[in-house]
């Protein structure tokens, strides 16, 4: 496939994909014209690229660990560096972190949808929320932290 297919197939630009390549993270097939030429493992590829980024890693990192991705258990690096298992450390705790707030953010919704659908109105879910605050200020906790949205928190993006 061509690198138009290739984007529009992950839904990533194409100057997105030049970059990838520039940065060594995929290596594309060279027609006799010239012409980028990727097969359906780029597919996968790109995809885990995008996961990646979205996870905070950066490039140099992620060509680091690309061929994990493939073969886990034959991979070995003899060039890691004490600052690269430092970076990847502080990566994982960082999606960690995210993790633990997306799901917070998560149970949060259910929640407050759990008690709005429960009832034939909003009145229902408007008196479980007077029951929270009034509850929450006997106990001289802040009103916000007793309704089911205190759980949500900002999910840092890196």
């Amino acid at each position: 496939m061509r690198i138009g297919e290739l984007s529009e197939r992950t839904a990533t630009p194409r100057r997105l994909l030049r970059y990838y390549e520039e940065q060594g993270l995929i290596v594309p097939y060279r027609c006799a014209n010239g012409y980028r030429a990727y097969d359906e493992r780029f597919v996968d590829r790109v995809l885990q690229i995008r996961g990646l980024l979205d996870a905070g890693l950066p490039t140099r990192i992620i060509k680091q660990i690309l061929p994990c991705l493939d073969k886990p258990r034959t991979i070995h690096f003899p060039d890691a560096t004490p600052q690269m298992l430092a970076t990847l450390e502080g990566e994982l705790d960082r999606m960690s972190e995210r993790i633990d707030c997306l799901i917070r953010n998560r149970d949060a919704i259910a929640e407050y949808l759990d008690v709005v659908r429960g009832t034939a109105s909003g009145a229902a879910a408007s008196a479980v929320a007077a029951s929270a605050v009034s509850a929450a200020a006997a106990e001289g906790t802040p009103a916000e932290a007793a309704l089911p949205s205190a759980g949500v928190c900002a999910v840092p993006v890196a």
